[in-house]
């Protein structure tokens, strides 16, 4: 556990140093940025495609249930 962790650390800490100008672009004044309504339905196809997803999850787990209810009682 502590050998991936510090294989993480070392991976994260070579990321940062070979990215320094994406760390640059972050400096700028967030208050100035807008996001207006072009990007409106960037953000709810992102709502829909996780409301899809959990759904998918909640379907699957209703399934599994009943298959262990249906093993128990065999």
């Amino acid at each position: 556990m502590i050998r991936r962790s510090s294989l993480l650390l070392g991976l994260t800490a070579l990321a940062v140093l070979c990215a320094p100008d994406a760390l640059a672009a972050q400096n700028q004044d967030l208050g100035a940025q807008r996001l207006g309504r072009p990007y409106l339905h960037v953000f709810l196809a992102y709502a829909v495609a996780w409301a899809l997803l959990f759904g998918w999850v909640v379907s699957i787990a209703r399934r599994l249930r009943g298959v262990e209810r249906k093993l128990d009682r065999d």
